[in-house]
């Protein structure tokens, strides 16, 4: 600020030799304190790779901002950007905006890896399920055959249950013939 003080009061004497020679100083001090901010707060990736230099008046930030090159050179050479009281605001709701995209858009990525990993398992869920329909289906038909098997035993096993109902034609061939029975005597 005292900078931009004498060169305002070197503009109010109307005297151009000082006037240059404060705006030459003036220019001087903001490089420097830029190549600071530069040096002493920006240290990618645990910063921004930029940074801001808060100019606290307004006709200081129009002379920084008048000089011809000295913004692009600063933003270029240092990665500083200077604002005034009436940008700062602005800016720094545009870069809260910003990051808060960037932060979207990294989770967003995130969520995209988890649902494609989840899409490979679930094709290989689907895979696991068609074998063990398979296995079921196998099971299923073994079943049918026991069953039919189970149906014929049962049914042989009914005609055992069942005596005839007139015993001697089996007894008959179990007892011997009255002929054999003379012969045998």
């Amino acid at each position: 600020m005292e900078h931009y003080e004498r060169l305002a009061e070197a503009q109010e004497k109307g005297d151009p030799i000082a006037v240059d020679a404060a705006m030459k100083t003036l220019e001087t001090q903001l490089k420097r304190c830029a190549k600071d901010i530069c040096d002493k707060y920006i240290n990618p990736p645990k910063t921004t790779d930029f940074a801001l230099m808060f100019l606290p008046s307004e006709g200081l930030y129009a002379e920084a901002i008048r000089r011809v090159g000295l913004v692009q050179n600063v933003q270029r050479d240092c990665r500083v950007t200077f604002v005034g009281p009436t940008t700062l605001a602005a800016l720094l709701n545009s870069l809260q905006m910003g990051f808060r995209t960037l932060a979207i858009q990294k989770r967003s990525s995130e969520v995209w890896n988890t649902l494609a990993v989840v899409k490979t398992e679930f094709g290989k869920f689907g895979e696991a399920l068609s074998a063990v329909k398979e296995k079921i289906d196998q099971a299923s038909r073994k079943m049918e055959d026991v069953n039919v098997r189970s149906r014929a035993i049962t049914k042989r096993l009914r005609d055992v249950e069942e005596l005839p109902t007139n015993p001697q034609p089996m007894l008959k061939d179990l007892l011997p013939n009255e002929d054999e029975e003379g012969i045998g005597q």
